[in-house]
């Protein structure tokens, strides 16, 4: 009989936690938030003007979308037969996805970084693009990926990537996460701005 009782009792009470996980009333973390829109032409304008100028990475947009910002942009890479000095790259808060276009190439990824060294704050990428982080002269214990169009990966803030080869280039849509909100918003104005500037020379 107590057996029976103490089961009815921790029926109930599950009972009471799943009614009471069912009945929490949740809002949007961002409200009334717009949706956005980015036309394939305009990704075009972002490859077309990445290999006319030979421009690695360009933010197309970054949105505040509630707790985090959430940025698209476009990274073109040309032909690498071995990696350059330090091209080890990490970012300590924001975490990224590529979605390969075009190309073909070698990406090693590993949290463990090799001779790391801190990015200027004031360079553009750090204040622009993806925030602060290191640099590295290579990895130990990376995982290799030999990426094609079509592929995805996703890197986790603190994790370093690596490109060691690419076979002729190289194009990714980046899609950027930053919750601690670290990069600038880039609406559609500031991006038909951009597109119809042209770059500066070094």
């Amino acid at each position: 009989m107590k057996y029976n009782r103490f089961v009815l009792a921790l029926a109930l009470t599950f009972n009471l936690i799943a009614l009471s996980a069912q009945e929490k009333d949740y809002a949007p973390t961002c409200k009334m938030c717009p949706g956005t829109y980015i036309p394939s032409e305009e990704v075009q304008a972002y490859i077309d003007r990445a290999k006319q100028f030979n421009i690695i990475d360009q933010q197309v947009r970054a949105v505040d979308v509630g707790k985090s910002n959430l940025a698209a942009g476009l990274v073109y890479r040309g032909k690498l037969e071995k990696p350059a000095e330090m091209s080890v790259a990490e970012h300590d808060l924001v975490s990224e996805l590529y979605h390969v276009i075009e190309g073909t190439g070698t990406l090693v990824l590993s949290p463990e970084l090799v001779g790391a060294k801190r990015r200027p704050p004031d360079s553009e990428t750090v204040r622009m693009l993806n925030g602060p982080g290191q640099n590295a002269a290579s990895v130990r214990n990376g995982v290799t990926y030999n990426l094609k169009p079509g592929d995805v990966v996703i890197i986790p803030a603190g994790t370093g990537h690596w490109f060691t080869k690419i076979d002729d280039h190289i194009v990714y849509l980046m899609v950027r996460i930053d919750p601690d909100k670290v990069t600038p918003a880039k609406t559609e104005a500031d991006s038909k701005q951009y597109l119809a500037t042209p770059p500066r020379r070094p």
